[in-house]
C-alpha cells in the first residue's frame, strides 16, 4: 500500500466522517485519461474541452478540500478556547484528569488534520504533475504557486493550537 494511501486509511478509519473529504483522486485521474495526449488536428478542440473539464473538476476538488480545512480550522479555535477556559477555572483532579483526557482527543484531531493537508497536497502534485505530462504544458509550477497560498496548505494556526494544547497540559504537570 502506497504511503499516501495508508494515511488516509489511517485518517478515515479513525475520523470516518472525514472519509469522503479527501481529493478525489482517483475521479480525477479518470478524468485526465480521457484526454488525449499531445492532440494535433481534428482532436484539438475535444481535447481543449477535456482539459478544460478537468481543470473545473481540480478546482471543484480545490474547493472541497479548504472549505473541510477552513471549517474545521474554525471549530478548533472555538474548542480550543472552551478547553483553555476550563483549564483557568479547574475544580478538583477528577475535573482535570477528564480535561487532560479532551485535550489528548483533541490535540490528535488536530494532529490528524495536519495528515489531511499533507495527504491532500501529495494528491494535488501528483495529479497535476501527471496532467503536465499528458497535456504537455506547463500548468505545474503555476498551479503548484497557486496551491501554496491555498488555506489547506497554511498550517500555522493548527500548529499554534497544538503548541497551545501541548502547553495547557504542561501547565497540569506538577513542576519539577
Amino acid at each position: 500500500m502506497k504511503h499516501g494511501k495508508r494515511h488516509r486509511a489511517e485518517v478515515a478509519r479513525s475520523l470516518p466522517e472525514w472519509q469522503f473529504k479527501f481529493l478525489s483522486y482517483k475521479a480525477l485521474k479518470k478524468k485526465l485519461k480521457l484526454m488525449n495526449p499531445n492532440p494535433n488536428g481534428r482532436h484539438r478542440a475535444r481535447a481543449g474541452a477535456q482539459d478544460m473539464g478537468f481543470k473545473q473538476s481540480l478546482n471543484r476538488e480545490l474547493d472541497k478540500v479548504n472549505t473541510f480545512y477552513l471549517d474545521k480550522e474554525e471549530d478548533y479555535i472555538i474548542m480550543f478556547r472552551e478547553l483553555e477556559s476550563r483549564a483557568e477555572n479547574l475544580n478538583g483532579n477528577e475535573e482535570m484528569l477528564e480535561l487532560q483526557r479532551e485535550i489528548l482527543d483533541f490535540h490528535s484531531e488536530m494532529v490528524m488534520l495536519l495528515h489531511y493537508s499533507v495527504i491532500n497536497f501529495a494528491g494535488l502534485m501528483k495529479i497535476v504533475k501527471k496532467h503536465n505530462k499528458r497535456a504537455g504544458g506547463a500548468v505545474y509550477s503555476s498551479y503548484m504557486r497557486r496551491v501554496l497560498q491555498q488555506p489547506f496548505f497554511s498550517t500555522e494556526l493548527l500548529y499554534n493550537l497544538i503548541r497551545g494544547c501541548e502547553a495547557i497540559l504542561d501547565g497540569f504537570s506538577p513542576p519539577e
